[in-house]
Order: C-alpha cells, then structure tokens, then sequence
C-alpha cells in the first residue's frame, strides 16, 4: 500500500527547476546576517511528497523542487529523499571550498573526484515517544592530482573542508527554533527550543503561484536503483521505516566530478535504507562566481534540512493514527560565506536554523506540540545540527 496520489509523476514537470517570480509568491526572503539568507517553504503534496521553494538573498535565485519516498516508507520514488539533497549540497559545498582554495593559494588542481557518506541512525520507539533520529560522523574521500603532497595536501584539504559554511551546522550544538500554529492560531511550542521572533503569516497556497524558468538540461535526474552493500545495521525491506521499534542505521552517498563547462555532476547513491541512484547538477550564482545554471549548495542544503523535517509529520501521522490533512513550514537559514570562497579566511557560520511550522488538525493543542517535538526528535537533520560531527578526511594522491 502507498500513501497519497502520485501527484509529482502525474504533474509531468522536472524534479527540479528555477522560478522567476517568488517575489510574487507572497513569502519574503529574511535579510541577510552572516553571507547568505535563504528562505524555504515546504508544503505536503500527498502522502510523503512534498514540494519546496528556497529562495537566497543575496542570490535572488529561487529554486523548485520536489522529495519523495521509496518502497521503504510505502512511497512511490518519484523523487529523491530528503537526505539525498543534503548530501548533494554539502559535497557541493566541499568543492566550491577546495577549488577556491586552490586558487587562493596559486595550487592548480588537475583532477578532483570527491566521494561523500553521510550516515544516520534511528532508535527506539514512537508508540513509547522513544524514537529519536541521530547524525554520525561524515566520511569524505578526495581524489586530487595538484601541486601539493603529503601533509601539506592534506591541511589544505581540512581548511577548505572547514571553510565550508555547513561547518556552522556541522561543529557545536545547534537546537533548531521554532514557531507553531494550528488551524491559524498560534500556540506556544511545547519541549522544542521557541523561536523568539513573530510568527510568519500562514503561507497559504503560495507556493502553486511559483512560475517556472525553462531550463536547457534537467537538474536532476533518476538513474535506476543503487547498487547494494552491506551495512550493519542497514535496512533494504519494504516498509521498514514504519515499524513502530526501530535500531537501523541509514547511509546516504554522492560521488562529485567538475565538468568541462562548470557545473558540478553529483551521483548521489541511497545504500540504506536502499533506493534509486539519481544525478544531480549544482553551480553557484553569478555573485558567487558560477553562472546560476543549477542551485547552489546552500539550496540544496536547505531543502534537504526542510523535506526531512516535514517528512517525520508524515512518519507519524498513520504510525500514531492522527488527524493532519495539512502541513507546511517556512524555514530561514543563515549562512556564512565560505572561507575560501567568500575570501573571509575563517572557518564556515550558520545560526541555528528557523521554522514556522503550520499544521491544519482536529487534534487539540497538546497533541499539535507533541507532533511537533516528535517531528523534532526524529529528524536526521535536526539531529545533524545539533551534534558536534567531525569529517573523516582520506585523501587519495593521484599526483
């Protein structure tokens, strides 16, 4: 059984694809703190589809894109999970930062191939409001041919990794904030940290205003299912993500390439829970070197913070057989700009990330704070920000 319509495979329009008129859409893009301000609205097409916004600030870019899931959550696949997009924008981001530094410093890299595995965890059980998702450490494989050896190679590796402005997400404890409204009321949140700012206006049906901007290639496209390798603690069975006890590890995986034109081709493999291999394109905008022909790191990473979140809602509505026929949030992010590709020298900022969570239920108000902290608890992402998580670098000298 799957949850929902199959609205994005019936709707016919790419994964993803740019907007030219958020400005119209009615939702406003936060001002910028650090580097970059971007702004997310996530709404629930059906089932565990969902469809994103991300507008930048300081880009003025605003990115459309869509997140569903496979068989192991009884969704149809007719895109790629939320965790998919923060493993692309985070080895996106990587190599924005190695290749500035190179040319910062006067290396001039030949060849460059980076392999990413993010790693998760889910434990306990949501019948007993035990279940909470968890964020392991990141393993990051550079294949590099330039001036540098041994070292030196790889201290200049650990500074772009750390000039990357994920690394504000990455290192600390960061509690994510919140606002919550049920049926267009406000309510104070419950155990998750309060978002001490005024609650956005409800978005409504803003996001079906967004226009489209015809692109030459597809942004994003699904290959076929990844190939299997053992994991322990993996899960491969359909349905596994629902069962009400879990103690499973998740392990998603990109491998990035340069193109000849500049955009970066990101593969990015599901291994556990096991699902479909897709391809990703990313560039960074004019105001940041690149040509804007693909989103950037930072709206990848956005969206993949925003579609994970909204997904655990989605979890435990039928696990927990509640009333939510409508769920949407806002989400602002703020970024530093990266150290090498900012030209600021230091390690990469965030501040901690922000989100209006509406939700339309006959549930009463105790129940609405408890699924949002359940939504909190549970999510990888969430969980990312507030783990101090480390990147295992290995560097492979093709010099």
């Amino acid at each position: 059984m799957k949850f929902g319509e199959n609205i994005i495979a019936d709707s016919g329009l790419p994964l993803v694809y740019a907007v030219d008129n958020f400005e119209q859409v009615g939702v406003s893009v936060p001002d910028i703190r650090k580097g970059d301000a971007l702004r997310t609205l996530v709404r629930s097409l059906s089932g565990f589809q969902k469809e994103a916004l991300v507008s930048s600030k300081r880009t003025g870019l605003t990115w459309r894109m869509v997140s569903d899931e496979g068989k192991y959550l009884s969704g149809y696949d007719a895109a790629p999970p939320p965790l998919s997009f923060l493993t692309v924008g985070m080895i996106a981001s990587y190599m924005n930062e190695i290749m500035a530094l190179g040319k910062l410093q006067n290396v001039e890299i030949r060849n460059l191939r980076l392999v990413l595995d993010n790693y998760y965890s889910m434990i306990g059980s949501m019948q007993k409001r035990t279940m909470i998702g968890g964020a392991l450490p990141v393993e990051l494989v550079v294949e590099i041919d330039c001036d540098l050896h041994g070292a030196q190679l790889t201290q200049f590796l650990m500074n772009a990794v750390y000039a990357s402005p994920l690394n504000g997400l990455m290192r600390g404890e960061l509690d994510s904030l919140f606002n919550l409204s049920k049926n267009g009321v406000q309510i104070p949140p419950g155990k998750v940290a309060s978002l001490e700012a005024p609650m956005l206006p409800h978005p409504g049906d803003a996001a079906s205003n967004a226009y489209a901007v015809a692109g030459d290639e597809l942004l994003l496209t699904q290959l076929g299912l990844t190939e299997k390798k053992k994991l322990e603690g993996g899960t491969h069975q359909a349905a596994s993500s629902l069962t009400d006890h879990q103690d499973r590890r998740l392990n998603v995986a990109a491998t990035a390439v340069l193109r000849d034109d500049g955009i970066k081709e990101i593969r990015q493999q599901l291994y556990s829970p096991h699902g479909t291999e897709c391809l990703f394109l990313s560039e960074e905008a004019p105001v940041n070197g690149g040509m804007g022909r693909a989103p950037d790191a930072n709206s990848y990473i956005s969206a993949g913070i925003g579609f994970c979140f909204m997904t655990q809602f989605g979890r435990l509505v039928p696990m927990l057989k509640l009333d939510l026929p409508d769920y949407q949030i806002i989400q602002d992010t703020h970024f530093s700009l990266g150290g090498a590709s900012g030209g600021t020298g230091k390690a990469g900022e965030a501040d901690p990330v922000e989100t209006h969570v509406y939700l339309n239920t006959n549930e009463s108000d105790e129940v609405a704070r408890e699924m949002l902290d359940l939504s909190e608890q549970t999510c990888f992402l969430d969980a990312f920000c507030r783990t101090d998580l480390k990147t295992k670098l290995k560097v492979v000298d093709q010099g």
